[in-house]
């Protein structure tokens, strides 16, 4: 029996891979236990395998292991994690699945493989249900919509803690009576960032429907490769058995990647851009596309990965791949947050690609399409005016080109900005945009419809300068 042998030595450690030769029957991505000369076990995964010899990444690191005396068995199984509602929700596990909180880990659920399995397209429901996060700027104008991947693109020292913190206090279904969990999974984050995460859930109520898994930065980097896949079990779980819908939430995809990019090194293979392996397209595709929803479940997975851009470049391998597999991307923007403007989301570059479908009658409300389109040209149109006030003086531009910065400056102010505790509804939002559309000329206000603009543009009418 496979599981009962037993082999000792190593051919070769290198990083967080060791190389054993000899073994026969080994399974890719098999799990093994590794057991150093003082009795310690470390678990490993098969990275690698061919006639002669096998190839394990371990979780726990290599330091102290030794070339002679180190043991290893494989359990002919792959990495598995027990799911079970009882004795998952509202606990907090590390980034390998073991309890963080104090509790036993989970006995009772069935085991499943975190690899997943794919879904098969023909039993996807194409996302068109509005989730409410509260923050004016996803809602209003890059909608997310249930069994959606949408991403935030962040930078170094921007709030996209506090945002995501936000979103998982605030995010709801419009639709009270449906059963709403979230899985939150961090990778590579320090202690100050999870003692922040678990402070506000606890505070805010919420950590009774969330599941939190925590790679912290001074735990291994190779068990940020586990992590995002145990978080999506757990959401597989949730939404397709015990039919919830479940948002989930991964930080930071920038983490998993340089772990990604450490083990690709360590195995010798070739490089690709900025030194990724050429396969992290289809590695973040096989964590992307575990979202969705499926003919034969009433729950449903929403994801949002959040990944800070390597000096806020957006083409940059993670963001540009990122971009190419989800349905849009929430930018968050270092110049609106020098501004003190949060949170600092750049609505220019952001997207929502299945927006259209998750807005409008039965789902919002009637003039949301218009709204948001209206908007936006707003916006670009101002920020066009702003670059040129900066050439020729903002006293020789005219008085149209000034009310459009004076819209430009209200928007960031009034729309963009609110509160991190601040939780507006979707007819709040409609209503303030509306309020601002009515600071330009009626003459301008190309995309709405007459008759919108006599039924929700009157309070803003009253607010504003007249023609």
């Amino acid at each position: 029996m496979k599981g009962s042998v037993e082999y000792i030595g190593l051919e070769k450690v290198q990083g967080p891979l060791v190389v054993i030769k000899g073994v026969q029957g080994v399974g890719f991505h098999e799990m093994a236990e590794v057991t150093d000369e003082t009795g310690r076990v470390r678990l490993a995964r098969v990275l690698a395998v061919s006639e002669e010899a096998a190839v394990l990444e371990i979780f726990e690191g290599t330091v102290g292991l030794s070339i002679t005396r180190t043991k290893i068995r494989f359990l002919g199984r792959p990495f598995e994690f027990r799911v079970s509602v009882e004795e998952i929700m509202g606990r907090v596990f590390d980034g390998l699945g073991r309890p963080l909180d104090g509790g036993p880990p989970p006995v009772i659920g069935q085991p499943r493989n975190v690899n997943g399995l794919p879904i098969n397209p023909v039993a996807r429901v194409y996302p068109q249900d509005f989730i409410q996060t509260g923050i004016s700027s996803i809602d209003g104008l890059n909608t997310l919509v249930r069994g959606q991947k949408l991403p935030i693109f962040s930078g170094s020292g921007l709030p996209h803690d506090e945002l995501a913190a936000q979103i998982v206090r605030q995010a709801r279904l419009l639709k009270e009576e449906e059963s709403f969990a979230i899985v939150f999974a961090a990778m590579g984050i320090k202690h100050e960032q999870a003692d922040f995460f678990r402070e506000n859930f606890e505070e805010s109520g919420r950590l009774k429907n969330v599941v939190m898994f925590l790679n912290l930065a001074d735990d291994p980097s190779i068990e940020r490769l586990i992590t995002p896949r145990i978080a999506l079990t757990v959401a597989e779980y949730l939404a397709y058995e015990e039919d919830r819908h479940v948002l989930v939430i991964l930080t930071d995809m920038t983490n998993y990647c340089e772990a990604l990019r450490e083990v690709s090194t360590s195995k010798g293979e070739v490089p690709s851009r900025k030194g990724y392996p050429g396969y992290l397209y289809s590695d973040l595709a096989s964590i992307y596309e575990r979202a969705g929803r499926i003919r034969t479940a009433k729950g449903s997975i929403t994801q949002i990965p959040i990944l800070t851009m390597p000096d806020d470049d957006i083409t940059h391998p993670i963001p540009d791949l990122t971009g190419y597999i989800t349905e849009g991307q929430i930018v968050l923007d270092r110049g609106l947050f020098q501004k003190g403007i949060y949170p600092p989301i750049n609505i220019l570059p952001s997207l929502s690609r299945l927006m259209a479908d998750g807005i409008g009658k039965g789902h919002t409300r009637e003039d949301h399409r218009n709204l948001a389109s209206q908007l936006y040209a707003l916006y670009a149109r101002s920020k066009q005016i702003e670059r040129l006030a900066a050439i020729i003086g903002e006293e020789d531009l005219s008085e149209l080109d000034k009310r459009y910065l004076s819209f430009s400056r209200e928007f960031e102010k009034k729309f963009i900005n609110q509160g991190p505790q601040e939780n507006r509804s979707i007819f709040t939002t409609l209503d303030l945009g509306w309020q601002l559309a009515m600071i330009l000329p009626e003459r301008e206000l190309s995309r709405v419809k007459p008759e919108e603009i006599i039924q929700y543009g009157q309070k803003g009418r009253d607010r504003w300068p007249k023609d």
